[in-house]
């Protein structure tokens, strides 16, 4: 018997077709609105693990007992409004007598006939199809999650066609909308400059020569964001060892990369001071050492000579010596005064004014060599930086300068700033005597290191104005030639 309550089917067809459906683990149901009769075929009752005489066959059962809840409003608009023609099926979840709730996929068909106006349907047991479906969004979740978590975007570029395929985490780090259609030349636009070259040629690499790329790169966003990125790319090949495809990732680095060039930053100026903490104590050692020889041979000397004339004499050495270790002692301290003026706060410092000042301080000397001073800040006019240093750097470099100018011509002495990406740069020139960087080159900022006959060069300032740049992270450089001129570079920042 095919449905429930002794009922069967005036036509033999569907009758058969209910036994049919019976046999594959479906059911069937056919309601008359008019009588409010409901008929079950015994396979509705098996595919809910469930004899025919276990449940009652009634609407009361259906939607209170075997209807998922939230279920109910669906199910109830397409009873409603089914048209007679063939539509989607709809997915809903039954309780079974022993698994809890199942999904099945129910169609839901009306027609008339003597008796009335019939709605009738069937059911098939869709859960582990729809469960594997559920698993799946469930996993593209997670993994959409991951990606936007770990801040990485796939793409995929066809190596015939050129086209690109870009998920939307690769949108996200671009910062624009997923619909926006982006060409290689257009993705590859977004890297900074000089790097564009970079991933270019590792792109036309992975291409012609199936060459996998790891790079790390500056990028800037469609909302002019500038950050590293990791560009990774690996080519897949055909049979014929050709590069068909190039699947790759872009990932935003930005915090790592900049903590790590912080680091790097830090332990490069770690060395740097270490390497001057060292050259600091040689020199200590080395010349309080010498002062303090000479000194006691001096006393020595004095003590076992008794003429009158010779003692004098000893003496206006020991005093010569005195002098020299007390200027020795106060060059120290204003070495060991750089270090400790690092940590001072620093502050706007305008170049024109502060070097007004030190052209007017040395205006006495400016004006006996008749030295011609011209400056430009006006690419650069201000710095965050110690004022102190600045004062000391510009002075030293001015008085140098003077100090080493040519005989055979009017000083002639160049200043300007620049600010170039991130750092700004301070050039200072002259066309004064020059210095022979092949033979002194390497000496240059060295403590008591003079190139000249000069009797005033004490060869501190220049090693003075080096430990001040460096201190505060800056760089300098000299190109200097004999009876040409000199011209220093300074990164200050």
């Amino acid at each position: 018997m095919s449905f429930s309550e002794g009922h069967k089917f005036s036509d033999d067809s569907k009758q058969h077709l209910a036994q049919i459906i019976d046999n594959i683990n479906a059911g069937i149901w056919e309601y008359n609105i008019t009588t409010k009769n409901i008929k079950w075929s015994v396979g509705f009752y098996t595919v809910l693990g469930y004899e025919p005489d276990e449940i009652e066959c009634s609407n009361h059962i259906f939607f209170e007992h075997l209807l998922y809840h939230q279920d109910k409003p669906a199910f109830l608009t397409a009873l409603n409004n089914q048209p007679s023609t063939s539509t989607q099926p709809l997915q809903i979840r039954l309780l079974t007598k022993q698994s809890g709730y199942h999904w099945f996929e129910s169609t839901v068909k009306k027609y008339n006939d003597e008796t009335g106006q019939i709605i009738y349907g069937s059911i098939i047991n869709i859960n582990q199809y729809k469960q594997a479906q559920i698993q799946a969004a469930h996993n593209d979740l997670v993994y959409s999650e991951a990606l936007k978590i770990a801040k990485l975007g796939s793409w995929e570029l066809n190596a015939l066609t050129m086209g690109l395929s870009l998920s939307k985490q690769f949108y996200d780090i671009y910062e624009l909308q997923n619909h926006v259609k982006l060409s290689l030349d257009e993705v590859i636009s977004f890297f900074e400059p000089p790097h564009r070259p970079v991933i270019k040629n590792a792109i036309d690499n992975a291409i012609e020569y199936c060459q996998p790329y790891d790079l790390e790169l500056l990028f800037r966003s469609a909302k002019n964001n500038v950050i590293w990125v990791r560009a990774k790319g690996i080519p897949i090949i055909n049979d014929f060892g050709k590069c068909i495809t190039i699947r790759g990732i872009i990932q935003d680095i930005d915090n790592k990369k900049r903590k790590n060039l912080a680091l790097e930053s830090s332990l490069n100026l770690l060395t740097d001071q270490n390497r001057r903490l060292q050259n600091f104590a040689y020199i200590v050692s080395h010349n309080l050492r010498s002062h303090a020889g000479n000194l006691q041979f001096m006393v020595t000397l004095h003590d076992e000579t008794e003429l009158p004339d010779d003692r004098a004499e000893i003496l206006s050495h020991i005093k010569s010596i005195s002098d020299s270790l007390s200027a020795t002692i106060e060059h120290l301290n204003e070495i060991v005064q750089i270090q400790t003026e690092i940590t001072n706060e620093r502050t706007v410092v305008d170049f024109e004014t502060v070097f007004k000042n030190i052209i007017s301080a040395l205006k006495s000397n400016i004006d006996t060599l008749e030295a011609t001073i011209t400056y430009d800040f006006s690419k650069c006019p201000q710095i965050h930086y110690i004022p102190a240093y600045m004062e000391s750097i510009l002075q030293n470099l001015l008085t140098n300068a003077l100090k080493y100018s040519s005989p055979e011509r009017k000083p002639l002495i160049k200043c300007h700033t620049i600010k170039e990406r991130n750092h700004i740069y301070l050039f200072f020139e002259d066309n004064g005597i020059g210095i022979d960087m092949e033979r002194y080159g390497d000496k240059m900022f060295g403590m008591y290191k003079t190139f000249h006959q000069n009797p005033d060069a004490k060869g501190i300032g220049l090693f003075i104005t080096r430990n001040q740049i460096e201190a505060l992270g800056g760089t300098i450089k000299v190109d200097s030639t004999v009876n040409i001129g000199t011209k220093f570079t300074i990164r200050l920042v």
